[in-house]
């Protein structure tokens, strides 16, 4: 295991930190880079970029970003960069690509040349998986990340390179962004000079089809929804998701008692055609979801399980990071091995907010928090990865193929630190007498003072000892064995201590029955331990459940049920008939080109998991999604 970090930030050699690199950005300020990104093309997949770069004469080298902030991975996307060119005073600049580090491009500027001309375009992807290297434009909308479209000189952090950046848009299309906009005309859009490190993190969303939607001020903050789509009524919300937003902005003001941003935008694209997620950033956030979703039946659901997460992530992740994330420069490598805080804590905080806006009903809640649990008290793979190892590894961990996904253990820094802080939430409620919760916390650890935004490192220690100080108590030796574990069960202490407990039920919940998936796919993990996609694919096979004692594998499919073909009804149904019967459940299967019977021997029927009252301890777990703000 990776020596752990240890050293404790003190927040006024930080403050003098951030005050002396403040200082020396206006000591070094220069002409601007100007970026002009022309994505009059986008909706045939290419965006054009043309930098100004002042430079002095002899060698420079250019970056390409590589290290993308909220990504926690060299996920830059260079191999899409294509027609680089650098010219100076008219005259072409050859350059050569290091040829050990592929996002860094070194030339040799004449004596007398002052600045650099760049042009590169940028070929968007057709894949709709990869985060922001994944697709992010159709024939009506783009989704733009500056990063994808610049270059910018080795040397200096990215708080001190100062960009001047215009935009041209096809002919009809509007945008929104938490860039700051000096002017809008007929040749594009010219927003007011930034930061390298603010232009990164401020995205920006364009459409034929855009609505613009106030959420209103709080605490002096205007607040918007930007949305785009491939069509004009998918941008219809009703008015109970318009008043959850509401309520998930006031709600997070209560939970964390002060805001470091100056105005908040999300940032929503309803697309078939794009990547669909999720990442954060300081005055924004980019959500990328499919184009029914705000005119399904579930709209409350799928953004509940979105939209809460990245807006949390401004306070948790942007504002306060920890250190080994709290990068300068996006070449530099990042250490992830605290992202069970930064994204497990966000998870957490993500559900509670969703509960408490209104977005998720308590029986969404409740849903969400028993399939996270069942999931991962069946996940084979802890009992040989502890969970602090899926952070370390999350860089690797994100690009894996599904198939043997239970053994080798997900990014289950996400959800099973999410039970952590559950459990950690219900512990201060009852080691303080109901005096103290994980708000309290968090208003101490993410609070402070509102301003703009700004980035304060934490380490583990700093984290154990604000949670010592509000509740004495060994809480480093609670983590670490949370931390450390390679027992089989998952952490469930939060469930049980709140007053409820993890049952299995033969019927699917409520929200599994209506999301449309059941006539595409079976997910039956806590049955034959399997999940099966479209025409009877194997997902994922858990190693030691009835399937993979059988011998069935991922990548394997299913062609017939006890002599019939596969569907997703049709073995179900031999699950449940299989209850009352001797007999196994016979599969026919193709591994590749080979075909073979597998018999399952399982005949406990249909299992789904859900949550039980316990009456005998207080309800501590819809305590906790209760409405805070007043």
């Amino acid at each position: 295991m990776q020596q752990r970090l240890r050293t404790r930030t003190g927040f006024s050699a930080l403050v003098l930190i951030l005050l002396s690199s403040a200082t020396l950005a206006a000591q070094s300020q220069q002409v601007p880079i100007t970026l002009a990104v022309d994505a009059r093309e986008a909706p045939r997949g290419i965006l054009h970029a043309q930098l100004t770069i002042p430079v002095r004469s002899g060698p420079v080298t250019l970056l390409y970003p590589k290290w993308i902030p909220g990504e926690h991975g060299p996920t830059g996307p260079i191999s899409d960069l294509a027609g680089l060119k650098i010219r100076a005073n008219g005259k072409d600049i050859s350059w050569q690509r290091d040829p050990m580090e592929m996002y860094a491009f070194h030339c040799e500027v004449p004596a007398g040349v002052q600045s650099l001309e760049v042009s590169l375009d940028f070929l968007t992807p057709m894949a709709t998986s990869g985060f922001t290297s994944g697709a992010s434009t159709s024939p009506f909308l783009a989704v733009i990340n500056w990063n994808q479209l610049l270059l910018y000189p080795q040397g200096r952090s990215a708080s001190m390179w100062t960009y001047s950046v215009s935009l041209r848009l096809p002919e009809g299309w509007k945008a929104g962004t938490a860039l700051p906009v000096d002017r809008e005309e007929e040749s594009g859009i010219k927003f007011r000079p930034v930061t390298l490190e603010t232009l990164v993190d401020s995205p920006l969303i364009a459409g034929r089809f855009f609505r613009s939607i106030s959420l209103g001020e709080a605490d002096g903050r205007p607040h918007s929804i930007y949305i785009v789509a491939d069509d004009d009524p998918s941008l219809e919300m009703k008015p109970e998701i318009e008043g959850g937003l509401r309520h998930l902005v006031t709600e997070a003001g209560a939970l964390f008692g002060s805001r470091h941003y100056n105005h908040y935008n999300f940032l929503l694209t309803l697309s078939e055609h794009v990547a669909h997620f999720g990442l954060e950033h300081h005055e924004s956030s980019d959500n990328r979801v499919g184009g029914d979703v705000l005119t399904g039946n579930r709209a409350g659901g799928a953004l509940g399980s979105l939209l809460p997460h990245e807006y949390v992530h401004s306070w948790n992740g942007k504002y306060r990071r920890p250190a080994g994330l709290a990068t300068a420069n996006y070449d530099q490598p990042m250490n992830t091995e605290l992202l069970w805080v930064y994204e497990g804590l966000t998870s957490y905080l993500g559900y509670v907010l969703a509960g408490r806006s209104g977005l998720w009903s308590p029986a969404d809640f409740h849903s969400r928090v028993a399939q996270r649990a069942a999931a991962l008290d069946h996940r084979a793979g802890r009992t040989w990865r502890p969970l602090e190892d899926t952070a370390v590894s999350a860089q690797v961990l994100y690009s894996a193929r599904q198939g043997w996904n239970d053994w080798r253990r997900d990014t289950d820094f996400y959800d099973e630190a999410a039970l952590i802080w559950l459990e950690t939430d219900v512990m201060l409620r009852q080691k303080s007498n109901g005096r103290y919760s994980l708000d309290d916390f968090c208003r101490r650890f993410y609070g402070g003072t509102s301003g703009g935004p700004a980035v304060v490192p934490y380490s583990f220690q700093d984290l154990v000892a604000a949670l010592s100080e509000l509740v004495p108590y060994d809480w480093n030796g609670f983590l670490r064995e949370r931390l450390d574990s390679t027992a089989p069960r998952a952490p469930l202490g939060g469930i049980e201590n709140s007053g409820w407990r993890l049952v299995y039920r033969d019927t699917p919940p409520e929200s599994d029955r209506d999301g449309g998936n059941n006539s595409q796919r079976a997910d039956l993990p806590y049955s034959l331990g399997m999940s099966v996609g479209r025409e009877g694919s194997i997902i994922d096979v858990i190693p030691n459940g009835p399937a993979g004692k059988a011998g069935l594998a991922p990548d394997m499919q299913i062609v017939a049920v006890n002599g019939r073909k596969y569907s997703p009804a049709l073995i179900r149904q031999a699950i449940k008939e299989a209850k009352d019967s001797p007999d196994a459940i016979e599969l026919l299967v193709a591994n590749r080109e080979f075909y073979s019977t597998y018999r399952v021997d399982y005949h406990d029927g249909e299992r789904y998991p859900y949550l039980e009252r316990d009456p005998s301890k207080p309800d501590l777990l819809d305590e906790i999604i209760k409405p805070v703000a007043k």
